[in-house]
């Protein structure tokens, strides 16, 4: 390829490459060529070179070597190596580049040039990458083009000046006396009042004052571009200028927000922005979801506010899944403020959890548990355990969460709460918390007069499947505490089942020899056989054989347990048996109190479901949400800790992500959260469990990212936690 070939030749030759070594080869002697060519003096093929480098350059090869290029093109008179300087310093350079500076100068004569587009070529670079340093010396310029008459030119400036503002935000005041100008504009199909609307955004928190005495002129365009007919300079997809409608009702909404005066005037113009515009068309529906979105941050009217909530629940018919997902991010976040209101939808809400799209499907789940209430929580009830049998596994366990949580707070009956968690058991139990097992016994053990109903329920799930294993722990202890009631036969509340004693020993011998079963499982199993010695007559013997065998077990906690239990079986077997039993549950309540008062492991943890609140202490309390973390088990090496997080303010903290870092030594493994909401007032938590390994025993240290959305703010902090609090044991 000779070093003169044009630009079309080059890329011909570079796309005909047939392996990405040919095409490296083809780019160096190309690259080699047009290096040579810069040491040489202008034989007015330099832009053409430079054009060939910023090819090269978007093809990810190193092409830095063309910097000193852009700065020479740039003060260059010629138009046409002007354009191309231009253009390879806003490829090439940056302002961490020292070499951004020295095109200052050439950037303020043509500023000032007498040519309209070399003038546009020095505001679109300096826009472009224009360092804080060129910004200070060069605002007056652009100030000037604000006031020019070409609106060309002015809306390049106003460009220019948004970046100068976000470089450097207290020269914003420099542009106010040209922005008013701005507002009088009416040729905004030139994007004067867009500029402008972007211009007055980003300095409005910092002069507020400013920007409200221009909310009579911002009404007044608003409500021309509302009201107006067709204008074919500025029309998309039958909507009036979009784009600016957007940005003028962003302005109006930072204006409104806490101020009772700005929000009253705001309030008719919002309806009939709402009531006016066509929301068939992507373009209309961005618009409506602005004003919804103003509607819901100012002081807005009760009947506006339902008028905005509907506005949202036909975005949940949209065909497009982009539309029906912002409509649920926004009503999840005016549900607990309007919750009557979002209610009217809920049978929409509801229908899209059939939704294919995942992102879609986890906002239906997350809106519809919290329309849950006391009213509706039958019917609604029904619909999120429908879903649970079909929804995917990364969305079972925040499932089961939301369904345990909604059926504490509103359950009717304690027999429908029992049944609706022995629902989720069954259907996803290997997907729930740790601590639904001991819930479920404190659970059932309150409801006295459904005792019967509850052991017959259990040990018809417990002879059907033993795979869920946290439904089987609860049916061995509901077996071991309530085995005479199951023995007798009668039961008020559901079909007796004629039950013998072999055959509730069978059934628990079944869970003690499966290969399904956890040491955990094994352990709840062993224990009822243990309990069910008070409570039968003619097979004592078989269960103190079956306790025996699991002397030599290999799992020390399961053999530790047999032992103790034969080793009180020999030691009183000279007691009547009613009184043995008394002893023995004397004895192991004084252990069990022992171990309580000195925080020692436990060995009896599932014989008598004594309930200790673990201590925690709180590892992060910053913008109303409190972080508190607390041991639930440790080992000599291993470790379980819980980390509950809480919102006290008046709007729901999102998009909640914990991340955990420990010393290279120590293996970390965080369960998946409860969920990512955290519901205002203090009226939900969200909980994450995570395991840690220490066989080195080395000093425990763990630093966690506490990241998180508040009122459309994203937060991100990090804490340091060197000590961890004992388990409650």
């Amino acid at each position: 390829m000779s070093p003169s070939v044009r630009l079309q030749e080059m890329i011909r030759v570079i796309r005909g490459a047939r392996t990405q070594g040919e095409e490296r080869g083809v780019i160096q002697r190309e690259c080699a060529a047009i290096r040579a060519q810069f040491r040489q003096a202008d034989n007015g093929t330099r832009s053409h070179n430079l054009a060939k480098l910023l090819y090269v350059h978007m093809l990810g090869y190193p092409a830095h070597f063309g910097q000193m290029e852009c700065v020479r093109l740039i003060a260059s008179p010629r138009y046409n190596e002007k354009r191309v300087g231009y253009l390879g310093a806003m490829m090439l350079l940056d302002e961490k580049q020292d070499a951004s500076l020295l095109i200052t100068n050439s950037i303020k004569n043509d500023l000032s040039h007498s040519s309209q587009y070399v003038q546009s070529l020095a505001l679109c670079t300096l826009g472009c990458m224009g360092s804080a340093e060129m910004c200070r010396d060069l605002a007056p310029e652009i100030d000037r083009l604000l006031r020019a008459s070409n609106s060309y030119i002015k809306k390049k400036a106003a460009l220019c000046a948004v970046h100068i503002v976000r470089k450097v935000p207290e020269l914003g005041e420099l542009f106010t006396p040209a922005s008013r100008s701005l507002l009088s504009e009416k040729n905004h199909g030139e994007s004067v009042l867009i500029c402008f609307a972007f211009l007055t955004s980003p300095a409005v928190q910092l002069s507020a004052p400013f920007c409200q005495s221009f909310c009579a002129y911002l009404f007044h365009s608003l409500l021309r571009l509302v009201m107006s007919g067709y204008s074919p300079e500025h029309n998309v997809a039958g909507i009036s200028d979009p784009f600016l409608q957007v940005r003028i009702l962003r302005l109006l909404r930072i204006l409104g927000r806490n101020n009772d005066t700005a929000s009253d005037a705001v309030n008719d113009l919002l309806a009939q922005v709402a009531t006016n515009t066509d929301s068939s068309k992507t373009a209309g529906s961005a618009v409506l979801y602005e004003t919804v979105l103003t509607v819901m941050d100012i002081k807005s009217e009760s009947g506006l506010r339902v008028l905005a909530v509907n506005i949202l629940g036909r975005f949940l018919l949209n065909n497009d899944r982009n539309i029906r997902y912002i409509s649920m991010t926004s009503l999840q976040k005016i549900v607990q403020t309007d919750h009557n209101a979002v209610q009217r939808h809920r049978g929409t809400i509801v229908d899209c959890l059939k939704d294919q799209d995942a992102s879609v499907k986890r906002r239906a789940l997350e809106l519809s548990l919290a329309l849950v209430s006391a009213v509706n929580i039958r019917s609604l009830m029904k619909e999120l355990l429908l879903f649970l049998s079909s929804c995917p596994p990364e969305l079972r366990a925040h499932t089961t969460s939301g369904i345990f949580n909604a059926a504490e707070r509103y359950a009717p009956s304690q027999r429908w709460h029992i049944d609706t968690i022995l629902h989720v058991l069954t259907t996803a139990g290997g997907d729930v918390r740790d601590e639904t097992v001991p819930n479920l016994i404190q659970l059932i053990t309150t409801a006295t007069e459904l005792h019967c109903y509850t052991v017959h329920k259990l040990y018809r799930a417990l002879i059907t499947d033993i795979s869920v294993q946290s439904l089987v722990q609860v049916a061995c202890w509901c077996i071991g505490e309530y085995g005479d009631l199951l023995l007798r036969g009668e039961c008020e509340e559901t079909e007796p089942v004629q039950v013998a004693e072999d055959d509730v020993l069978d059934a628990l011998e079944m869970v003690l020899q499966s290969h399904m079963s956890s040491p955990a499982t094994r352990g709840f199993a062993l224990t009822a056989t243990m309990k069910l010695s008070t409570r039968i007559t003619h097979n004592v013997d078989r269960i103190r054989s079956i306790v025996s065998i699991y002397g030599s077990c290999i799992d020390v906690e399961l053999q530790q347990r047999a032992v103790e239990y034969n080793a009180l079986f020999k030691k009183y077997d000279h007691m009547s048996f009613m009184r043995k039993i008394q002893h023995i549950f004397l004895m192991y309540l004084m252990m069990v109190c022992f171990l309580v008062l000195n925080y020692m492991s436990p060995q009896c943890d599932g014989c008598f479901f004594v309930s200790i609140v673990p201590p925690s202490v709180i590892v992060y309390e910053k913008n109303g949400v409190t972080l508190k973390l607390q041991t639930d088990k440790q080992t000599d090496t291993g470790m379980t800790i819980t980390l509950t997080a809480t919102n006290s303010t008046d709007r729901d903290i999102t998009s909640l992500t914990l991340q955990a870092a420990v010393p290279k030594s120590v293996q970390l493994q965080m369960k998946a959260p409860s969920g990512d909401v955290i519901p205002a007032h203090g009226l939900g938590q969200v909980t994450q469990t995570v395991l840690l390994n220490n066989p080195n025993k080395v000093s425990l240290k763990m630093r966690v990212r506490v990241c998180y959305t508040s009122q459309d703010f994203v937060c991100q902090d990090t804490v340091q936690i060197d000590s961890f609090p004992s388990p409650a044991w």
